[in-house]
């Protein structure tokens, strides 16, 4: 079903929000607000499932979450929604459904079993999971290393290292994406092939830095004096005819209505299987899937990943914030900045709407930063002090997994003070250490970094991105920016050894003829 386009920018809504912003924007501090309202803190707090946020030191006041939800009502954001969850084919560019959220449906759940689709779901999970139990039972495999890039990479590298408290002991995680073989080298010395369990990571088996990398793996492994590839690799893919050329038996598959950043909940989490056991990644499903329900069903009003949505539209066309940094007071958590990356920069990082029309307003914020409470050493002087304003955003999970005394307090009272410092700041009348203050944050709190939480945390962070992608009217389910560069590569990869330089623009030539390889 091809959906109509309602341009953001042209509803009532919009307009009462440019109107708003010019009114009250500027005027607008957050110490007068509280002041206002003692109880904004709760007003404006929502607890999800296994996620609580405040949202109470952001620029908004209630006109403004007000006009927020005209605006989706306008945009008919909850057909939308409705559509995603019905399996319409919304990624109208590529003609497919989207419909990662039925991968952590349960079996029995309620219209997903329904589904045509659900009972191959269930089949692709189990099989997985006995898989990851045979090798998690087999003490002779010591170490995974998983082959992939972007999705098939940043989510399972993520969701690994975040919950390295529930990784089975005797086991090593690691992950290989870049092409530079200094990256697979460097894992490589560390190993014996006789230990390692290798997993490609590629749904058609031809994407060109995994195919190095897993073709490299694989002559280390040889020449090592391996002699079982079968036995020490798997695939992650749909074209069992590759794999079986690769000389892999063990193949695990996933469907086109499984965007790659949105596929660490099939098969491409087959490492996060191996880390953390069957029940544990049937727990991680499960918060994405509480959390699934709580988006589907909860009015707009309560809805945290709709809010977090609205409000970044409301950042990016009304306050004309351009970047948003992320601040996990957790180390485990330190890719959960470059994973974010991938999901919100690559899904909505577009300038035309699903109907191929050029928008006339900013889509996805750039996203960046690092864990706490390193960032507060590095770029935080710049969201106190600098000349740009820089929503942040704290994660911070109340109950440490380590049993040293005295870290958890000091941990969170550096999280909880500087979300206080950009709010009040500080005055001083040489100006050096003038905090002009004012600053917005946002503060998620997980009571504990488990499967289950950290599952509902990215569900939310999903939908959060889907929220926006519909206010803006763009398809956030393809990528076609990334598929220039890899065209051009393939004509350059040649170039650099032969040095032909014919038809290039002069300063594509002149790199290639400084970093070619000369005879």
């Amino acid at each position: 079903m091809t959906r109509k386009v309602i341009r953001c920018d042209a509803t009532a809504a919009w307009a009462a929000l440019q109107e708003h912003e010019a009114l009250v924007g500027e005027d607008f501090d957050l110490r007068q607000a509280f002041a206002d309202d003692p109880a904004r803190a709760q007003t404006l707090s929502l607890q999800a499932p296994h996620v609580f946020a405040d949202l109470s030191k952001n620029l908004i006041d209630a006109r403004t979450q007000a006009l927020l939800l005209a605006l989706a009502r306008d945009c008919e954001f909850e057909a939308q929604r409705d559509a995603l969850f019905a399996g319409e084919a919304i990624n109208n560019t590529e003609d497919r459904a989207v419909m990662h959220w039925l991968l952590r449906a349960p079996a029995n759940g309620a219209g997903a079993s329904a589904r045509p689709e659900a009972a191959d779901v269930q089949a692709t999970l189990q099989a997985m999971l006995a898989y990851a139990e045979r090798v998690r039972a087999d003490h002779t495999i010591t170490d995974v290393v998983n082959i992939g890039i972007g999705g098939s990479d940043l989510g399972p590298q993520m969701a690994v290292k975040a919950l390295a408290a529930h990784v089975a002991p005797g086991k090593h995680f690691h992950f290989v994406s870049n092409v530079d073989g200094h990256e697979l080298d460097a894992v490589l010395k560390g190993l014996a092939p006789e230990h390692t369990l290798f997993l490609i990571a590629s749904k058609t088996f031809t994407t060109a830095e995994t195919m190095a990398n897993a073709h490299s793996a694989r002559r280390w492994y040889q020449q090592s004096g391996g002699t079982d590839v079968a036995g020490h690799f798997a695939a992650l893919t749909t074209n069992v005819a590759a794999a079986r050329d690769f000389g892999i038996d063990t193949t695990f598959g996933f469907w086109d209505w499984v965007g790659g950043r949105y596929s660490m909940w099939s098969a491409i989490g087959l490492p996060i299987a191996l880390a953390i056991g069957a029940e544990g990644f049937r727990a991680f499903l499960a918060g994405a899937h509480a959390m699934d329900e709580h988006f589907r069903t909860e009015p707009l009003a309560r809805n945290l990943p709709v809010q977090l949505g609205l409000l970044d539209v409301w950042y990016r066309n009304f306050k004309g914030f351009g970047s948003r940094s992320i601040a996990p007071y957790h180390a485990q958590l330190s890719r959960l900045p470059a994973y974010l990356q991938q999901l919100e920069m690559e899904s909505n990082g577009k300038r035309v709407d699903r109907a191929g029309r050029p928008l006339a307003v900013d889509t996805s914020p750039v996203l960046w930063g690092e864990p706490g409470t390193n960032g507060q050493h590095a770029y935080f002087q710049m969201l106190h002090q600098g000349s740009d304003v820089v929503p942040l955003e704290f994660i911070a999970v109340r109950e440490a997994e380590h049993t040293l005394d005295g870290h958890q307090p000091k941990l969170l009272a550096n999280a909880i003070a500087q979300a206080q410092a950009l709010m009040v700041g500080k005055a001083d009348e040489g100006g050096h250490k003038n905090f002009p203050g004012n600053r917005p944050s946002t503060f998620f709190v997980l009571d504990r970094l488990t499967p289950e939480t950290l599952g509902a945390f990215i569900a939310m962070y999903e939908h959060r991105v889907f929220t926006s992608g519909a206010i803006w009217g763009i398809n956030s389910f393809d990528q076609w920016g990334v598929e220039l560069g890899k065209v051009l590569a393939r004509d350059i990869e040649p170039r650099l050894a032969s040095g032909d330089v014919a038809g290039l623009d002069p300063s594509t030539a002149a790199l290639v003829q400084r970093l070619g390889h000369k005879a």
